[in-house]
């Protein structure tokens, strides 16, 4: 998503200078603090998502949500350096016992935050009030059928009523309050059974009031069949597909660099920073946050760097990198598509260091 750069601080300014200078070696003690950081509220949910390590049970870590102690820790720490902040990991962010207070906490700092559910949790008044009394800049919600029968192919347990009245209230709640946050997103995953939905998705989202409407292709993640699972997801429509194939086998693409360790660790509920959200179980952690130890203390530390060093030169050795969803695609990113649907309502960007 773009990012507009708006009176941004001077630490972020030289943190950005620093960043894009040893990004061009990716050295694996970077003098920079992190440009994006992604932290998981939960990792826990509500549905069970066929191609999702939680959703299947292959989640090696107990499930907890981040206590607001810790994000208040970890977000005072980081989010002046930061550009942007994703509250989400491999669980339900909305599901959070307090995320009133993690929204209060996030709100401190000008950082363009980007949260992104289900959308079950929003027939609840106290999510809607929490997430309009203290938004992220955006609300991305993932809703990949227009009817429950197909949603539900990919999102197990899901049922539309509950996603497209909780946003309908939403969008309601920030006309009555003139509020410009959270920016409602549509987030479609595009695969082989709802590919024929595509072309009805824009008046789809109109009627239900979002604002945004982004196509993303479907991503692997680090288990044994993943290529077995993914290959009943992925489009017949070769302009839709994640990756490219031959004879059904996804096609290796030589030259790919991952940045990820470098610029976007992840924070996992129980307070463990990993190099990248792939490392779903925490198997090369750069170390664990608590009460004594800081960020900055993990992320120049000398297990960072080695991790940093195995992504950069031995990423065969990594189970969740040679599943990486990034390498082997034709373009840098997941998505495919993205559509403003209310010019007037939607910032031409996330302003950074501005509100």
């Amino acid at each position: 998503m773009p990012v507009t750069i708006k009176g941004m601080s001077a630490a972020k300014r030289l943190n950005l200078l620093l960043a894009g200078t040893h990004l061009l070696h990716r050295h694996v003690r970077p003098r920079n603090m992190p440009l994006h950081l992604q932290f998981e509220l939960t990792n826990y949910c509500n549905l069970r998502c066929p191609v999702c390590p939680t959703g299947t049970k292959d989640l090696d870590r107990a499930p907890i949500p981040m206590s607001p102690a810790l994000f208040e820790r970890a977000w005072d720490e980081t989010a002046p350096f930061l550009l942007t902040a994703s509250l989400w990991g491999w669980g339900e962010p909305l599901l959070h016992p307090r995320l009133d207070q993690i929204l209060t906490i996030a709100r401190r700092h000008d950082v363009a935050t980007l949260l992104s559910t289900n959308g079950m949790p929003l027939n609840q008044p106290s999510v809607r009030e929490a997430l309009i009394e203290s938004p992220p800049t955006t609300l991305i919600v993932a809703i990949d059928g227009i009817t429950d029968e197909t949603n539900s192919r990919y999102r197990v347990g899901a049922r539309l009523e509950p996603i497209l009245s909780g946003i309908r209230q939403l969008a309601d709640l920030k006309r009555r309050r003139k509020a410009k946050y959270p920016v409602l997103q549509l987030r479609y995953i595009v695969m082989r059974h709802n590919e024929h939905e595509v072309d009805h998705l824009e008046a789809f989202a109109r009627r239900h009031e979002f604002e945004l409407l982004t196509l993303r292709s479907i991503s692997l993640f680090d288990i044994t069949d993943a290529e077995t699972v993914q290959g009943s997801f992925v489009p017949l429509k070769e302009a839709l597909q994640p990756y490219q194939y031959r004879e059904g086998q996804r096609r290796k693409r030589p030259g790919f660099i991952c940045t990820m360790p470098f610029w976007f660790p992840s924070i996992q509920a129980d307070g463990g920073v990993v190099c990248c959200e792939q490392d779903h179980s925490g198997t090369h952690r750069f170390g664990r946050l608590d009460e004594s130890t800081s960020f900055r203390s993990i992320w120049f530390s000398e297990q960072a760097a080695r991790v940093r060093r195995l992504v950069r030169d031995e990423r065969e050795q990594l189970s969740f990198c040679r599943n990486c969803p990034y390498a082997d695609r034709p373009t840098t990113d997941c998505s495919l598509e993205s559509r403003t649907l209310v010019p007037d309502a939607v910032s031409p960007g996330f302003v950074v260091g501005g509100s």
